[in-house]
């Protein structure tokens, strides 16, 4: 039996256009973006790249597709790349990498998804015949699976500047770094100034329909164009969807503020619960990744069990949920969220 009101925390990409964001996406003025004619996405795409402080943007369909593209870019058949063993390209991406670049990953344990320069040095190969060369490192910011955790930046200064002294690329996959420059207070700017190229998502906190960019220098740009289209992302008249993606960057980035409050208010309420592992004190943007495996059910067993009562979770593995606010959900429908979880885990549940 479906509850009368559904709270819907699956994730931030759940959100739906505002009426005034399809008020200007019925409006936008669009050409043929495959030649380059599309003046709205032209106008995004300068945008994205003076908001991260680079000199050119791509708008791709998705995030998966701008981090395939960024690492077919910078790498070759038979190299490797690094990432976090938690990162979203590495569980997330339905194995795309080797399949579209023919690279292997090497899979490093971050705390809390993050990876020191100490980690990544002992991680770069060395020039030996039999060893692929390490190409790249993708960090990820906020970190998805962690919890909506920030990637400090002097971390990511030091791991910069090692790999740029070993002639090895260095990409962020920054779908939620609109969430990290409203928490942390730091410029979008300098976030990806350590960066060859970063990935940014418009579908997520900010409430665009579609849509993702991938930004770095000109010249890898153009390269990206060719490979958007060999994966088939090549768009025409993409100006109705960018509309969005530029009524998100000018309206939506500002008021991220109030998801973090919700997310920490959920996040303090669930705690109560016998067996939810949760520090919330811990949450640092959207996103609230609790620990149930003293709980003596799965992820899946209680995720099925608050459905019919009206709260939409994900599972994070056989013994984590998470829940994510975002624009569609008011820090009541949060309490409400949380209230119902509150009532219906706590003492003798699911055995009925």
């Amino acid at each position: 039996m479906r509850p009368d009101k559904v709270v819907d925390l699956r994730s931030d990409t759940v959100t739906k256009p505002s009426p005034a964001m399809r008020e200007a996406m019925a409006r936008a003025e669009v050409g043929d973006d495959v030649y380059a004619e599309d003046p709205t996405v032209n106008r995004l795409q300068e945008m994205v790249a003076a908001m991260l402080g680079k000199e050119a943007a791509l708008f791709v369909p998705s995030g998966v597709m701008s981090n395939q593209i960024a690492i077919k870019c910078h790498t070759q058949p038979g190299e490797e790349i690094i990432v976090e063993d938690h990162s979203h390209i590495f569980l997330y991406e339905t194995g795309a990498t080797p399949v579209i670049s023919s690279v292997q990953l090497h899979t490093l344990k971050g705390v809390g998804g993050v990876l020191s320069a100490e980690q990544v040095r002992a991680a770069i190969r060395s020039s030996d015949y039999h060893l692929p060369r390490t190409a790249l490192v993708c960090l990820e910011n906020t970190h998805n699976k962690a919890g909506g955790t920030i990637y400090p930046l002097e971390v990511a200064k030091e791991v910069s500047g090692l790999c740029h002294e070993r002639g090895v690329a260095l990409h962020l996959d920054g779908a939620r770094l609109w969430n990290a420059t409203v928490a942390s207070g730091t410029s979008l700017q300098e976030l990806a100034a350590p960066f060859d190229t970063v990935t940014v998502c418009f579908s997520k906190g900010l409430g665009a329909p579609v849509g993702s960019a991938l930004v770095g220098t000109r010249v890898l740009i153009e390269r990206a164009r060719k490979y958007r289209k060999l994966l088939g992302g090549g768009m025409r008249q993409a100006g109705i969807i960018a509309a969005g993606a530029i009524y998100a960057l000018q309206q939506n980035i500002n008021r991220l503020h109030e998801d973090h409050k919700n997310a920490s208010l959920f996040a303090d309420r669930i705690a109560s619960i016998p067996g939810f592992n949760i520090e919330p004190k811990s949450v640092q943007t959207n996103i609230v990744v609790v620990d149930v495996s003293q709980t003596g059910k799965s992820a899946d067993e209680i995720i099925t069990y608050l459905q019919p009562r009206g709260v939409l979770l994900t599972d994070m593995g056989s013994t984590a949920i998470r829940g994510v606010t975002h624009l569609d959900v008011s820090s009541e429908q949060v309490l409400e969220a949380a209230n119902i979880m509150v009532k219906s885990l706590s003492g003798d549940w699911g055995n009925g």
